[in-house]
Formats: structure tokens, sequence, C-alpha cells
């Protein structure tokens, strides 16, 4: 039996497996992990791509942040029917550019399928030029930025018998930055260990053995990863965080967080229309992140009304002006098996029997079997975690009235980076303490 495994992503983790029997269909499995703490450089071997030069910027780009958001709400909505009145939380850009990789090695209709799944008319927006986009997509958020750790990349472990297709290899280091590993996985332990390894590594130590069983026929693992760290352009006094206070879960739960407090001025909006508040919180550079409240009983209003349109007529109405501001100190961390869903979603001949993955191997009988993805955000006074210092000066409180602003019950959370207008992260909190 011939036996190959490659392909790991960890903007989230993917990771594909497959092997090849005589018959029998090959698996690719896919793991998807993204961390919003941490920032590591990647670990760079022989042969790969480190990362482009400059950000380059094309109108493919521009048009794709708007089909990537709403392939953002479209499985945000999905989660909400699979995971109810639970915490939800993501990355969609490490998503989209994993499934993306993997259009590299499919044909025909594996290939328009994915595609189309993540939300584009192929008619419109031709699949090498989609690949250029998310090329350009990628080299911007890599750009060095001033004060905000963010990188994306990908890796491939390939078992070291199969013998992968040059343009594709070629392709995935040239568009994606993608590093490429040959993998024995005829030593199951071995590979798993050497998976975990790498992960562990570029995580900074935050993920450990996050493959627990790596199935005897893989031949491919794919990682995507994002990394994320900044600090609020606003840091809020940890001085003034107040322990113990209450946020309304349900009708009948409340759970105690702390709850961080701060007078200031913030671009925020009343949107009579959906029912909601909206709050714009910057990082010190290049990043923002939009906090919603819906009034009580008006979430699932919002949530079906989110899309790429709901973002811009935000962006166009937000004001600024001083408000007293109450956000809670909070840790959110979610895992997902997205097979089912992204089945649900139009993508179904990548884990069809008739999959054709031509592009990446001439071996036959290859087809996805798993995709999984796990994303972990902490937010606290100064941003995420690992930031500097900051100095507060002792200054009596303030008693002019503001608008209160409370984040006390549950609210949506996204995350954007403003060059590419890519949500990093969405996600919804239920119940902050809930890891």
């Amino acid at each position: 039996m011939e036996r190959s495994c490659f392909l790991r992503d960890v903007s989230g983790f993917l990771g594909i497996c497959y092997y090849l029997p005589s018959k029998m269909p090959l698996l690719l499995y896919l793991v998807l992990l993204v961390l919003g703490i941490h920032y590591a450089p990647p670990n760079i071997s022989e042969g790969t791509v480190t990362s482009c030069h400059s950000p380059q910027q094309n109108a493919t780009l521009y048009k794709m942040s708007s089909i990537n958001a709403d392939f953002a709400f479209n499985l945000y909505r999905r989660f909400t029917v699979e995971t109810p009145d639970q915490n939800i939380f993501f990355s969609p850009v490490s998503i989209s550019a994993a499934l993306a990789t993997l259009s590299l090695g499919a044909c025909s209709s594996t290939q328009t399928k994915i595609l189309e799944g993540l939300g584009f008319n192929l008619t419109d927006t031709p699949a090498a030029e989609i690949q250029q986009g998310f090329q350009h997509l990628i080299c911007s958020l890599n750009f060095p930025k001033e004060e905000l750790e963010l990188r994306m990349g990908n890796a491939i472990f390939i078992e070291k018998q199969l013998k992968p297709l040059a343009k594709f290899l070629d392709d995935v280091k040239n568009l994606y930055e993608t590093e490429v590993f040959s993998t024995d996985f005829s030593n199951v332990s071995a590979a798993q260990q050497e998976i975990n390894s790498h992960v562990e590594e570029q995580t900074k130590g935050e993920i450990v053995g996050l493959i627990q069983e790596l199935k005897p026929n893989t031949i491919m693992v794919l990682v995507n990863y994002i990394h994320f760290k900044g600090q609020w352009a606003n840091p809020f006094d940890p001085s003034k965080t107040k322990e113990g206070s209450s946020f309304l879960v349900d009708k009948t739960m409340t759970v105690q967080v702390p709850m961080m407090h701060q007078v200031e001025q913030y671009y925020h909006l009343l949107d009579t229309e959906l029912n909601c508040t909206v709050l714009q919180m910057d990082y010190s550079k290049n990043a923002l992140a939009l906090f919603v409240l819906p009034k009580e009983g008006q979430m699932e209003q919002v949530e079906r009304a989110m899309s790429s349109k709901t973002l811009k007529k935000w962006n166009r109405l937000l004001q600024k002006g001083w408000i007293e501001l109450f956000v809670p100190k909070f840790s959110i961390s979610a895992t997902y098996d997205l097979g089912a869903v992204l089945l649900k979603m139009g993508i179904q001949d990548a884990f069809a029997d008739s999959a054709d993955f031509s592009g990446l191997t001439k071996d036959n009988g290859l087809k996805l079997s798993s995709v999984a993805h796990k994303a972990v955000l902490h937010i606290g006074e100064k941003g995420t975690e690992a930031v500097p210092e900051v100095s507060f000066l002792n200054q009596p409180e303030i008693t002019l009235l503001h608008p209160v602003i409370h984040f006390n019950r549950s609210f949506l959370l996204l995350i954007l980076e403003k060059s590419t207008r890519s949500i990093l992260f969405l996600g919804k909190v239920v119940d902050p303490t809930k890891v």
C-alpha cells in the first residue's frame, strides 16, 4: 500500500490527509486553528517563501473584501444553527484562505464548488484572479506594521513517498507563502508529534497536542495559521475594572465577570433599523474591533441582517463622541467540525469519491475527509495579552453625563484589519465565563 499525507493549516489549524490503497479513495484531512493572542515568526525551511516585499493592492482585493465578509456571515449563521445559545468564535479570513489554498490542487467541478462555496462567481472573477487576490491579501496582512503583530501563513506536511505536482508546490509557495515539509506518515506517532511540535512552536506554546489521533491512512496535512496581537488605542485603567459584575446570559441566568470601565471618545452609533448599538474600538495601528450590542430580544434580527452592506452602512454612519463604556474582560475560544457545514454551503464535490484533485498529484482517488477549526482570543484592559505596560495618571472622576454603553448581555464581536478590510475574527459572546 502506498501512503502519503500533506497539508496543514494553522489559521485555525487545517489538516488534510489521504492514503493510496489500490481501489479505495484517498482521504484529505483539514484542521484550522486560530490564535488571537500571540505572534511568532514562521519557522522558515529551505526552499520556502518568506514574505512579500511590499503590500500590493488591486481591484480584486477590494472586491474580495465584500465577498469574504458575506462568506463570514453565512458561515456564522450556520454556526448559530449548529451551536445555538453558545459562544461563537472563528477566523473567517483563515478559513477562506485555507480553502482557497486547497482549491489550487482541485480541478473541474471540485475546484468550482470550492470557490463558489466561498462566495465567488467564476464568470465575474475567474479562478486565476481569485488566487491572485488571495496572494495580495496574504501579502498585505503579513507586511510589517507598527504596534500590531499580525501574521498569516500555511504549512504543508507531505508523505515523503508522495510525489505532488511541481506546479502545485510552486503555486502554494508563491501565492500562499506556504512551507512544505516531507514527512514519514508510515510512523503515525512520529508524524503526529512532528505536526504538533510545529503548531506548538508557531503558537508559542499556546496550542499543545492539537492532533490527538492521526489516522494511519493520512498522507497530507494542511495547516493555516493567523496570529494577532494588538494594543487598544485607548487602553483601560486596570484599577477601574470592577470584579464580580453581572452579565446576563439569558432571561434566567446571570454570571459574574470583571467589567472594564472607561469614559472616552469612541466612534459609535445607534442603529434604529436593526435595534442595536455599534461601538468601534481602535487598536493602536491598522486594526479595529466592532462590538455590536442588540437590544434585548433582538439578537436574531441582527444576526440575520449581518452582511458586507451592513458593515459599509455602519462605517458610513459611525460618529465620534464621548461615552461611558463598560466592557467585560474575557477569553473566548471555540472548536468546530466544518465538514457538515461546508457540505451545506455547497462544497460537496471535494468530499465525494469522485473528487478531482489531479492538480495536486497524479494519483487518483483523493478526497477531503474532514475540516476542523479552532480559534482563541483574550480581551483585556490593554488589548490582547502580552502588550507593554501603560501608565495611568490618578485623576478625579468626572461626573459629566455621557451616553452609557454597557456590554452586560450577549453581543457580537468583529476584529478587522483596516488595509484589506478583512474580518480577522468574528464571534458572539453569550457567556464570557466559558473559555
